[in-house]
């Protein structure tokens, strides 16, 4: 009797940031239902979706602290880390001339600080595996500035952008893989009082989370280093 064909996730950890909602709890979702073993990061631990064997662990990305002691916390619960995804985020609209220093620092501190300390604090464990993956969440506000409202947004995520590029620079003989995400509109809380657009005409977390998985299984040789999303006719370059 043949046995069945054991899942090339099966048993491998994910860290995710941002996974009680939206885009982070879909690709939560997703991996574990393709055998991941979740540890999800968040401010209220009782809002975790997924029980045992998953866990939840507490996670501020405003307190510089938290980062290392959740990396712990999973290590100690997993004994390994095999990727860590970074899907927390806030965007608070306003120009160059509107936002102030503290909108921005609270865009960079969240967006683009916190995930820089999780994956430092997850590094020895991603290369003890030989092929740590790194997802951040970006926008397609990190590749284009689509009108004055968006653009200190758009300066966070084009540093995300960056980040990617130096995870990859930095891992990648240590068979680390980055990818940045890059979506326009998707169907989440953040983007339910956008004018002139229905739910359904957005792209959907669960269509992302997808894609997400299908790369996470790839080999070193065979890595993909952006997804873009989008559900407009717009330039994605």
């Amino acid at each position: 009797m043949s046995q069945a064909k054991r899942s090339p996730s099966a048993g491998r950890v994910v860290m995710i940031s941002g996974a009680s909602r939206g885009i982070g709890a879909a690709i939560a979702s997703r991996l574990a239902a393709d055998g991941w073993l979740i540890s999800a990061g968040l401010r209220n631990t009782a809002m975790a979706s997924l029980g045992a064997p998953h866990i939840a662990c507490f996670h501020d990305a405003t307190d510089p602290a938290t980062e290392a002691a959740w990396v712990r916390e999973t290590l100690t619960h997993f004994d390994r880390i095999d990727a860590v995804i970074a899907s927390a985020g806030i965007s608070i609209p306003g120009s160059i001339l509107e936002t102030d220093d503290q909108d921005l620092a609270q865009m960079l501190q969240i967006n683009v600080r916190s995930p820089t300390r999780l994956v430092k604090a997850a590094w020895p464990a991603l290369v003890a595996g030989g092929q740590g993956r790194v997802v951040l969440l970006s926008s397609m506000s990190g590749k284009r500035v689509k009108s004055p409202r968006s653009s200190t947004y758009a300066i966070s995520k084009f540093a995300v952008t960056g980040l990617a590029a130096a995870v990859r620079r930095t891992g990648w003989a240590d068979g680390i893989r980055s990818i940045v995400v890059c979506p326009g509109y998707v169907a989440t809380d953040m983007t339910s009082k956008v004018a002139g657009w229905r739910p359904e005409d957005m792209t959907q977390p669960e269509d992302i989370a997808a894609m997400v998985s299908a790369t996470l299984n790839l080999p070193n040789n065979a890595s993909v280093s952006e997804l873009c999303f989008t559900c407009q006719d717009e330039d994605m370059a």
